[in-house]
């Protein structure tokens, strides 16, 4: 069965700070839905933390097709970006931005300590975050005649479909979401009604 649902934020989370030998890292989470998203939050927490350091986030968008970035912003290779990424993966997560803050406090880390103090960091962060589970939907356009509305009514109602937008004039247009798993048993049931067309 091909899964239908994704996992991603429905908030941001609660800022969450993680101390490490004087170094202070504030963990935050945020569910996106493009670029434009992630670069304005990163803008908003750089103002924020405007005398920090190092500003390290990963996010990843998609849910057929993945994108994702990750960012050491200045930190060593692969200790910062990369172990805030693997917390994405782990919580199962899309269409989300975790960004860590670092203010250095004097004492050198190493690399082993980099990648466990922005690891736990990120995993804070959406520990203290809302996960919540989402359908994905497929979109149908249905064209009818005014006199059939009855029966096509009848069938968004059985088949409990979202209305996302409806035209009702001389011809009918009702735009409707259904999650991808019912989108062929919907199809279908549309397809069997006369003086209707769905795409």
């Amino acid at each position: 069965m091909e899964n239908d649902t994704y996992k991603t934020l429905s908030a941001p989370s609660k800022e969450t700070l993680f101390k490490e030998k004087n170094s202070k890292f504030f963990g935050y989470a945020f569910p996106v839905n493009n670029e434009e998203d992630v670069k304005t939050l990163l803008d908003e927490v750089k103002k924020q933390h405007h005398s920090a350091r190092h500003w390290c986030y990963a996010f990843q968008l998609g849910i057929d097709k993945i994108y994702y970035r990750a960012n050491d912003d200045g930190e060593p290779n692969n200790t910062a970006g990369m172990p805030i990424y693997g917390q994405i993966q782990s919580f199962g997560l899309t269409n989300v931005l975790v960004v860590v803050v670092r203010y250095f406090g004097g004492v050198k880390l190493g690399v082993g300590g980099l990648i466990s103090a922005y690891r736990t960091s990120a995993q804070m962060a959406l520990e203290a975050s809302d996960i919540i589970e989402k359908t994905i939907n497929v979109h149908y356009t249905i064209k009818f005649g005014y006199a059939v509305m009855n029966k096509v009514m009848r069938v968004i109602k059985e088949k409990n479909l979202d209305i996302i937008s409806q035209k009702m004039e001389m011809d009918c247009e009702i735009v409707v979401a259904t999650r991808k798993k019912n989108a062929s048993m919907v199809l279908e049931a549309f397809e069997n009604l006369y003086e209707v067309s769905i795409k």
